[in-house]
């Protein structure tokens, strides 16, 4: 029998292919600031079609993750750690800019992620 050398990697990669209904109060771009010490979440905009893909609000066109036309963020959120960004996120003076749990429990894992990275100097990339 052969044995998968790194089953959560596995685990998490096959997690990763499942269907992700969208957030209709929009997504997240996270960044890493290493000058300022900071995470940063840039929150956008988005529609949804009929097949649950995000599209652009103003044009209806469906958004892709390989565009070149920049978008403008609705807001940008800072905080050193995940738990202070996590904070502004959900319990500063709304309007909050998440409706669903699954959508929260994934910047959860991405902003935790983002903030070892910028501990230990190391590139972030959002999955």
């Amino acid at each position: 029998m052969h044995r998968d050398p790194c089953p959560r990697l596995s685990l998490d990669e096959a997690l990763s292919q499942r269907f992700i209904a969208l957030d209709p109060s929009g997504y997240f771009l996270i960044k890493v600031d290493a000058a300022a010490g900071e995470l940063v979440a840039e929150h956008y905009a988005n529609g949804i079609d009929e097949r649950g893909l995000a599209t652009d609000p103003d044009t209806g066109e469906v958004l892709s993750c390989r565009s070149s036309d920049p978008r403008a963020p609705l807001a940008t959120y800072r905080g050193r750690t995940a738990k202070e960004l996590g904070i502004a996120l959900t319990e500063a003076e709304g309007p909050h800019p998440l409706s669903r749990l699954d959508h929260a429990l994934y910047l959860g894992r991405e902003l935790q992620k983002a903030e070892l990275c910028l501990a230990q100097s190391l590139p972030y990339v959002q999955d």
